[in-house]
């Protein structure tokens, strides 16, 4: 089994904000040379996530951040807040239920994406942020027959 390693950084302003990152997930996986496997998108935070959809302007500007507002309201109490005063315990919860991490098939050197599907980073913290993504992908080993 082989594995390949890559990070995304990310500048992020704060709020809720969409990233698509479907190109930079796929160049890491054509660069490690792994024609069947898995790739893990992961971020390392606790107020971002990382979900597949359509990267669309409706739906990531509009839809998304008003149906998290609606399930999350940033305008409630949060234990988080009553400690630490930073305003993000809203963050916190939606990152909790999107999660932070998506698993990718890839087959014949590819993300197994559907048509309309992208890979999108969700900004969730009330400030901006430095960001990394890690790109993990496990496979069959490099393809040799591009050498």
């Amino acid at each position: 089994m082989f594995t390949h390693n890559e990070t995304i950084p990310l500048e992020t302003h704060g709020r809720i904000q969409a990233i698509d990152i479907t190109e930079r997930v796929s160049k890491a996986i054509e660069e490690s040379g792994v024609r069947n496997g898995l790739a893990c998108v992961f971020t390392a935070s606790s107020t971002s996530a990382i979900v597949t959809n359509e990267f669309e302007p409706g739906l990531m500007e509009e839809d998304i951040p008003k149906a998290l507002d609606r399930l999350f309201p940033s305008s409630i109490e949060y234990g988080h807040q009553r400690r630490w005063h930073d305003g993000n315990g809203h963050s916190h919860v939606r990152a909790a239920f999107l999660g932070p991490s998506l698993t990718l098939p890839i087959i014949d050197g590819r993300a197994a994406l559907g048509t309309w599907q992208q890979i999108v980073f969700l900004e969730l913290d009330n400030k901006p942020r430095h960001r990394e993504v890690v790109v993990q992908i496990v496979g069959d080993g490099p393809d040799r027959r591009l050498q």
